[in-house]
């Protein structure tokens, strides 16, 4: 396994086996995204795993009480001219475009398996983290919020964007226009997560099934997650032309035969 970790400032990595997590660690102001160091931990982070073959799942959590809060209010109300929700319309936009929009840019091009590991409010874009990983699983004192209305504002993270992908737009238009908390038990209930853990269970879970992806032939596992990143953007022949060409390394792939070879010996 790679030693050479990125270079984190308000997070941490560690790595089991295959599988990595990232550990969101401010605490202090509830792992919020802005006002720390948490758009460049994550974009280092992506890069990271992406180079780094050996990985084959990644977890996102957090440290402490939250998820995430998402965006500083603190900077928000006291816009100092420096912060990112202060200057121009023009200055903001450009701020948001070269800031937190880098989140749903650089997790959109990981090719591994991520799993947010929700541990507490995931509100504002802190929810919209959560729902740019693949899959989410929660524990009891979780609850989501596309709380951005309630501001003013909108969700200029791209949460429109992969929210109604994941609960319908129906849901979407419910929460972002209502700025409405779902517990983490509605969440369950409308498919925003996969699994509720109980009680102190939720690393044990998230570990178990990311565990058993990891078990899986890699660079299947990196194609197929490609393919499904791609199927929403493409016509279906491209797609399939894709696909055979995906499937033609997979062929030639070592992996493949020996699992093959292991599911002919189970049969006998």
């Amino acid at each position: 396994m790679k030693k050479n970790f990125p270079n984190l400032q308000d997070s941490y990595i560690s790595v089991d086996e295959n599988v990595a997590t990232l550990s969101l660690n401010r605490d202090d102001i509830r792992n919020a995204l802005t006002g720390s160091s948490l758009i460049e931990d994550i974009k280092n982070t992506a890069e990271w795993v992406n180079s780094n073959l050996e990985i084959s799942v990644l977890i996102i959590t957090g440290v402490g009480k939250a998820f995430s809060a998402g965006g500083n209010i603190k900077e928000m109300r006291d816009r100092d001219g420096y912060g990112p929700f202060s200057g121009s319309v023009k200055e903001v936009e450009d701020k948001y475009r070269r800031g937190i929009q880098n989140i749903p840019k650089y997790i959109n091009l990981i090719e591994v398996p991520t799993i947010a590991a929700v541990n507490g409010p995931a509100i504002g874009a802190g929810c919209d983290l959560a729902c740019m990983c693949d899959i989410r699983i929660a524990n009891e004192k979780a609850y989501f919020a596309e709380s951005f209305i309630n501001l003013g504002i909108v969700p200029g993270d791209g949460g429109a964007f992969f929210l109604q992908k994941i609960i319908g737009y129906q849901r979407a238009a419910e929460m972002t226009f209502l700025g409405k908390k779902v517990s983490a038990k509605e969440a369950f209930d409308i498919g925003l997560i996969l699994k509720l853990s109980e009680g102190n269970n939720l690393q044990k879970d998230v570990m178990d099934l990311a565990s058993q992806i990891a078990k899986k032939p890699s660079t299947a596992l990196r194609y197929s997650k490609r393919l499904m990143k791609m199927a929403s953007r493409m016509e279906l022949n491209d797609f399939l032309d894709l696909s055979a060409v995906y499937q033609g390394v997979c062929h030639n792939d070592p992996e493949h035969i020996v699992a093959v070879e292991k599911l002919l010996d189970k049969k006998k």
